[in-house]
């Protein structure tokens, strides 16, 4: 998976110049802030190999550390194209995933992780995510599971939409400071459609930045 190298100091200064998020179970206190907040919605139109979560420290993508705890699991659950350009921003549109869970788990928004894989409304999208955590005092276990990709070009080849869903029905909210586990009752809530513009990142050969994110919650055709 290792593509380039990239500079972390390069990354943030990067992300500084241009400037998922659900948590399961169903009717649980936490999900109005777990879901989509700070997402456009619905007004974008749409253009399966398992990984897990965890990047081992002799593979962390561009340099990056993406490592997570291990019982915050993302699993994506998707074969890649054949297209190097969408196999690449599909990559990095799951660590950019990767890196809104990171911070969530370091209780930052100033990952390196998140600078690498987020730009402009990409990373307003990530920060709110964080600190809606943040402000409520949650972190995230369990398994989220992301499938059913697709991936679309545009015609100057300088960005790629990634669209999956997203079951989060296995994957809570948990309090910070007690350890309890947030559950609810399962529900079509448990189910997004995401779709993420990645464009790349000028400095870096053959990275790729999440600039928009756009969420269908309740997503009926992801179930």
């Amino acid at each position: 998976m290792k593509r380039r190298s990239l500079p972390v100091a390069a990354a943030l200064a990067a992300s500084a110049a241009l400037l998922l998020t659900a948590c399961g179970g169903g009717d649980d206190k936490s999900s109005d802030n777990d879901k989509i907040a700070g997402a456009d919605q619905g007004s974008a139109t749409p253009s399966e190999t398992a990984e897990s979560s965890a990047t081992p420290a002799a593979d962390k993508p561009d340099g990056v550390d993406l490592s997570l705890p291990k019982d915050m699991n993302l699993v994506f659950d998707w074969d890649k194209p054949k297209d190097k350009n969408e196999a690449a921003a599909m990559d990095d549109a799951a660590n950019y995933v990767r890196a809104i869970y990171r911070g969530i788990d370091k209780r930052t928004t100033k990952d390196a992780a998140l600078a690498s894989y987020a730009t402009g409304d990409g990373l307003k999208y990530a920060r709110t995510q964080i600190d809606a955590r943040l402000e409520g005092d949650w972190t995230a276990t369990g398994t989220r599971r992301h499938y059913q990709a697709t991936t679309r070009s545009a015609s100057n080849g300088n960005s790629v939409e990634v669209a999956f869903c997203v079951d989060s029905s296995r994957f809570y909210s948990k309090e910070v400071k007690t350890g309890k586990v947030l559950k609810g009752t399962p529900s079509i809530t448990d189910f997004d459609y995401f779709q993420i513009i990645m464009v790349k990142m000028p400095t870096g050969e053959g990275l790729w930045q999440a600039s928009k994110v756009y969420v269908a919650g309740k997503a009926a055709k992801c179930q």
